[in-house]
């Protein structure tokens, strides 16, 4: 096992904490001391009295591919979620919501892939900033389940949703920010600039007032069902994971670099994109 650290931490200016997701030659798969070791650091900076606001991005060509699927995600999970049907989809979006009930705001930073796992992380943050270039989707809608945490229609409206869910069609970085997953799109050259001169500017306000601001938005998304909502998908993804092409589909997976490869691959061949997609 490598004693590199998942995640890197750093403070690239005063009142801003930067968190790198430290897995490129994995393109950032979500792994279980991966995904406890963001939540970990995000509490630390909600308690720390000098940060006003995180940024979260991953080192190397990709934001985040999604779940680790080489790995048993079951084992060694970072927080506790009560067991039985659906344990796994609910166990992410309880994960994932507790950013969404930080105080303080957190900035997601994406370049290249953000994909599955990848895609519901970044949707929950407070603010998306995306690279014109980069590739986010829901593949997994292809032979496994829908997402785990069902963001899409609340972010991007019905019709774009569905046509990413009957397809598993990824969308580019400017279409992001056009169908409203994003707040907006840059180069890739200057998107780390970019992200640096907003967060600062959130950065001025105070925290205090700041996470007040941040709720009363969560508020009104909540009180049109957006939590309610997401709790019901984690038990329609359940239940896609009892039928046999799901079934079949999983049962490919040996927790090897070669067999993951070739089951997306399966997965992606008819559709020419992904690691499909010829240049």
């Amino acid at each position: 096992m490598s004693d590199k650290p998942v995640l890197l931490i750093d403070t690239p200016a005063p009142g801003i904490r930067r968190l790198t997701m430290n897995r490129a030659e994995k393109r950032n798969a979500l792994n279980n001391p991966l995904r406890g070791a963001i939540l970990e650091a995000l509490i630390e900076a909600d308690r720390d009295p000098e940060v006003k606001v995180s940024i979260l991005r991953g080192d190397g060509p990709s934001f985040s591919a999604g779940y680790d699927l080489s790995a048993n995600n079951a084992v060694d999970q970072p927080y506790y979620t009560a067991a039985g049907a659906g344990q796994w989809a609910r166990h992410v979006v309880e994960g994932w919501m507790k950013i969404w009930d930080l105080a303080k705001p957190v900035i997601a930073q994406v370049h290249g892939h953000c994909l599955a796992g990848g895609s519901e992380l970044a949707s929950c943050c407070d603010l998306v900033y995306v690279a014109e270039d980069a590739n986010i989707g829901y593949p997994a809608v292809r032979l496994m389940s829908p997402p785990d945490n069902q963001f899409h229609p609340w972010l991007m409206g019905m019709r774009s949703a569905m046509e990413m869910m009957l397809t598993g069609d990824g969308i580019s970085g400017i279409e992001a920010a056009q169908k409203g997953f994003a707040n907006r799109a840059f180069p890739a050259a200057v998107l780390e600039e970019e992200v640096m001169k907003i967060a600062a500017r959130v950065a001025l306000i105070p925290t205090e007032l700041n996470q007040i601001n941040k709720r009363s938005v969560h508020r009104a998304m909540e009180a049109m069902g957006l939590r309610a909502a997401i709790r019901a998908g984690t038990e329609l993804q359940a239940l896609a994971f009892t039928t046999k092409v799901s079934l079949d589909y999983r049962a490919n997976f040996k927790r090897d670099g070669t067999s993951v490869r070739e089951t997306l691959s399966l997965r992606d061949k008819a559709f020419g994109d992904y690691r499909e997609k010829k240049e």
